[in-house]
């Protein structure tokens, strides 16, 4: 066959999870994503999701280069996940670094598709993932879930509810989204200001496919946060690093002894002996 008639290698598919981030607002001690969820960490629970997705090759989990924790991870020890030290300060500096390790060190072409996903977004589901992919056939630019707003959105002033913004063409941006390795890797090195991959593709002057996600795909960002994705993920609601909530019946039983008085609930009752 001649060359000329050789059909073109499919692009393939490559996760870039950014989990570099210290958590300070969600101000648990230690960084989000190794905070308990059902038994496994957040970025466990998130990298397993990719994990369930066979159409994606492997899942690049960048941590900061002093990351200790990230390498003992049961859930991170498969063949198709790869720890790459090479987080920056900035979700885009973590990003940039996957993608530059993606081709330099896992065999990614600027044609196959990175798809970046949060640490924080454990409960993506597989029917948006899937809705995801199939979105990208014949895209050229990309595509990512978001959800449309729901809410009326003010616009603030000193404090104040000035204008009402017309949410009509508003859309909150989720994770993950999906653009070719060279595309994205470029337009990450020419814009700095940018808070996700999908601004920085808007930058470059394109415009990427808006894919409706759904609500359990939200962002552990607060305390708050975390009790709700437990509930949602049906894990315990408190988990291993909140206080074990209870509600039940008990008893206790002391012996009565001469000589000593007997209070209950730190009232005293009299009596003749008093709980040993």
């Amino acid at each position: 066959m001649p060359a000329s008639d050789a059909a073109e290698p499919l692009p393939r598919h490559f996760a870039v999870v950014p989990a570099a981030g210290t958590g300070a607002r969600l101000g648990a001690g230690r960084p989000k994503q190794y905070l308990g969820l059902g038994g496994a960490t957040i970025l466990e629970r998130t990298v397993a999701a990719l994990l369930g997705c066979d159409w994606i090759e492997r899942v690049i989990v960048v941590v900061s280069p002093d990351d200790t924790v990230a390498a003992t991870l049961p859930g991170l020890a498969s063949p198709r996940v790869a720890v790459e030290p090479v987080g920056g300060a900035t979700r885009r500096a973590s990003v940039l670094g996957g993608l530059v390790a993606l081709q330099a060190r896992h065999g990614a072409t600027d044609d196959d598709w990175a798809w970046v996903h949060a640490a924080a977004r454990p409960g993506v589901e597989r029917a948006s993932l899937e809705a995801l992919r199939d979105a990208l056939a014949g895209e050229r630019v990309g595509a990512l879930l978001a959800l449309p707003v729901a809410d009326t959105v003010k616009r603030a002033t000193a404090g104040r509810a000035g204008a009402t913004v017309e949410r009509d063409a508003l859309w909150a941006a989720q994770t993950p989204q999906v653009f070719p390795v060279g595309v994205l890797r470029h337009a990450l090195e020419r814009h700095n200001a940018v808070t996700d991959e999908a601004s920085a593709i808007a930058a470059a002057g394109r415009a990427p496919r808006l894919v409706p996600g759904t609500r359990r795909d939200f962002k552990v960002t607060t305390m708050d946060d975390l009790t709700a994705m437990r509930v949602s993920l049906g894990t315990d609601a408190a988990g291993a690093d909140g206080p074990p909530w209870r509600v039940g019946q008990g008893w206790d039983v002391h012996a009565l002894v001469p000589g000593r008085p007997l209070v209950i609930g730190g009232v005293v009752v009299p009596r003749h002996s008093g709980l040993h």
